[in-house]
């Protein structure tokens, strides 16, 4: 009897076992991920630029990721920003929004969800923004709003294209109306940065959404998306709830949005440097070509006149 007691404990002591689940911070501090095969280490996603082999997913990945794909490890300086009040409205809900900022910042190493950087791309200097969906769903906040009119007034003052890689849900709640105020600023700075005839490009990554999308996001001379990503406004189920119908299974994709003309290029990960220097070169000889030309009717002008006079 004794051998059949042990057994049945021991059959307990398996199902305590295949009860205990693994919180979402230990499969994030795990060396597995998931994709369309089942689990996958991550040291072989991240040589292939955190991109799968099998199924072309393009993972979410940091700024500092994205800068060192982009640039080149150690090829560019990331840029301190403006950091304003934290919680002016002194946010509570299940925790504080101060708690919130604390457990965001210990986890991705960053104040604000929001990085800039500047670097050479095909020898042409660049400043380049990024969001990491990892600091609260890449919401921005006043923070973000200030990091983004930081890197676009850096671009005026050295003349530079500005580039941006969004990627989040949209205006961050615990702000409620300074973050909404920050669509409307970044606009603002956008076009101030069109009104110096610096190029602006954007590149959308997985997922771009909500109120990023409703500013500056849409705001590119050029728009680039990586392929796969998310792009909408308000989410699938919210939009076939109101307009009573099926929706297309890629729908609100890259590929999706791409048919639909709000998106000009989708260019895989790897391809994003060469592709968007290329593009950067032809830009700047064309602006160079315009402004060319509009000094020369400019000077044109002023001589009329004076003849006139």
């Amino acid at each position: 009897m004794n051998w059949i007691k042990k057994t049945l404990n021991f059959g307990e002591k398996i199902k305590k076992l295949l009860k205990v689940r693994p919180t979402k911070e230990d499969i994030e501090n795990s060396d597995w991920t998931s994709c369309c095969k089942g689990p996958i280490l991550k040291k072989d996603l991240e040589e292939n630029l955190w991109v799968c082999n099998s199924c072309g997913k393009h993972h979410r990945i940091s700024c500092r990721q994205r800068f060192d794909i982009f640039f080149g490890k150690n090829n560019y300086e990331v840029l301190n920003t403006p950091i304003p009040l934290d919680d002016p409205l002194e946010w509570k809900d299940s925790k504080t929004y101060k708690e919130r900022l604390k457990e965001a910042r210990k986890k991705t190493g960053q104040k604000t969800a929001v990085l800039i950087a500047k670097g050479k791309i095909n020898k042409i200097e660049v400043t380049v923004g990024a969001i990491d969906f990892s600091f609260i769903g890449g919401s921005v906040g006043a923070a973000e709003g200030e990091a983004i009119i930081f890197g676009i007034q850096h671009s005026i003052d050295n003349k530079t294209p500005f580039i941006f890689f969004p990627c989040g849900g949209g205006q961050r709640m615990f702000e409620s109306p300074i973050a909404l105020s920050q669509m409307t600023r970044t606009t603002l700075a956008v076009n101030e940065l069109k009104k110096n005839n610096l190029p602006y490009i954007i590149c959308f990554t997985d997922p771009t959404a909500g109120g990023i999308t409703a500013s500056f996001a849409m705001l590119g001379d050029l728009s680039i998306a990586e392929p796969g990503a998310l792009i909408a406004f308000a989410g699938k189920r919210v939009i076939q709830a109101t307009v009573k119908e099926d929706l297309p299974e890629n729908f609100q994709t890259s590929e999706y949005v791409q048919k639909c003309g709000f998106v000009d290029l989708i260019v895989e990960r790897k391809d994003l440097n060469e592709k968007i220097g290329t593009l950067l070169s032809i830009l700047l000889k064309e602006n160079s070509d315009i402004s060319s030309k509009l000094d020369e009717t400019s000077e044109d002008f002023s001589s009329f006149t004076k003849t006139a006079s």
